[in-house]
């Protein structure tokens, strides 16, 4: 017979082992809700990002300075873009308003080029700038086995702008791509039957500019069957949602053009090179589509990898880094490069800065010819700096 203690101590054991396996059956039941209540409940939402505190005072001071001391310049304006927040600075000194309209001169072969990289990118189109340009044109002429991508890079082996421009007598064939009158496809035509001194083969030289651009044009309206302001409109303009961006043909008398789209002539036959007018707002949305990979007002207008194709260097080799549109900043330590330029005549710049992911728009209306050298210093050599500093800045304190 058992004793009262043992009795004792094993009723002890027994209650101390019930209420073990109690509290291990509460914490089982209590992990098994908090697991259902979390697979229940819907994620925490990341927290919405911050735009950065940019502060451009510094540069809009500097842009102040520069229209009160310049004497050949009343005003200029420029705008900034993010490749996240858009527009993120936009101003306007002198005579300039921010809605202001102006000629963008070489400051039109971004533009030109995003339109042939569209058209390029349009699988419904047998269509593409690597292919000779014979295969595309009604003509027989001259330049057949030059490719849309060398006539858009400065590579074709046709006679440059300069070369032109500093010889007009012998070069008056060609000169139908400086004047308003006529259609694209009848210049384009001159341009490609038209055997002048300076031709060279393709790929063996870079020369600025001129007639391979008015080609590259004619090839465009071919292969769309279409103007060329009925193809930009349609693969750039509307999906971009532009309101002012288009072409024409000022170059024989620039002072035509008064600020009013409606002012602007040549638009049968648009200087493709150089013909374009926009304000800051539609420039900044060309910008913004190169820096979100050919994304534009909510469309995938240039197919991915376009907008870096357009950056890649075929210059280089013959003394000039170029891409197609975009003059490339070879950095000194050999490093990679992420600053890309279109500069234009009369000091115009437009720039992409891929690293930081931000770009920019120079607007001046002087239509002087010489006239373009200090703007184009002061951007080149002080403005994009600056930006770029004051926005490192502002990510780094954010």
């Amino acid at each position: 017979m058992q004793s009262a203690t043992t009795i004792i101590i094993r009723r002890s054991r027994v209650l101390r082992l019930n209420r073990l396996f109690l509290l291990s059956l509460l914490a089982l039941v209590t992990a098994a809700c908090s697991d259902s209540d979390s697979s229940d409940r819907p994620p925490v939402p990341p927290p919405e990002p911050v735009q950065p505190a940019f502060d451009f005072a510094a540069v809009d001071e500097r842009m102040q300075q520069f229209v009160d001391e310049a004497a050949d310049f009343d005003g200029v304006s420029y705008i900034l873009v993010d490749a996240q927040w858009g527009v993120i600075h936009k101003q306007a000194f002198g005579d300039h308003t921010e809605d202001l309209v102006t000629q963008l001169a070489s400051g039109s072969k971004v533009p030109a080029v995003t339109l042939l990289m569209a058209i390029d990118g349009d699988e419904s189109l047998n269509f593409s700038v690597s292919d000779p340009i014979g295969q595309y044109l009604p003509w027989d002429g001259l330049f057949a086995d030059r490719t849309t991508e060398q006539l858009l890079s400065n590579t074709s082996g046709m006679v440059g702008l300069t070369d032109i421009l500093a010889d007009t007598v012998t070069y008056w064939p060609l000169a139908c791509q400086f004047f308003p009158e006529g259609t694209l496809q009848a210049c384009a035509e001159t341009l490609y039957v038209t055997d002048v001194p300076g031709i060279v083969p393709a790929g063996t030289e870079y020369n600025y500019g001129g007639s391979q651009w008015q080609l590259a044009g004619a090839v465009a309206e071919i292969a769309t069957n279409s103007s060329w302001s009925q193809a930009f409109d349609a693969y750039i303009a509307q999906p971009c949602e532009l309101e002012v961006m288009q072409f024409g043909n000022p170059w024989s008398n620039f002072e035509s053009f008064d600020g009013n789209p409606d002012s602007l002539q040549g638009k049968d036959n648009p200087n493709i090179e150089g013909g374009a007018i926009s304000d800051l707002d539609d420039y900044a949305k060309m910008l913004m589509l190169h820096l979100n990979d050919g994304m534009c007002g909510g469309n995938q207008v240039l197919a991915p990898g376009a907008t870096a194709f357009m950056r890649e260097d075929r210059g280089g080799e013959f003394g000039t880094p170029y891409g197609m549109g975009w003059f490339i900043s070879v950095p000194e330590d050999g490093s990679e490069p992420t600053l890309f330029t279109d500069p234009g005549l009369f000091g115009h710049t437009a720039w992409v800065d891929i690293e930081r992911g931000i770009g920019g728009f120079v607007a001046v209306d002087t239509y002087a010819l010489g006239t373009s050298g200090p703007v184009r210093e002061l951007v080149d050599g002080e403005i994009i700096e600056m930006i770029a500093a004051e926005v490192d800045r502002a990510r780094a304190e954010q």
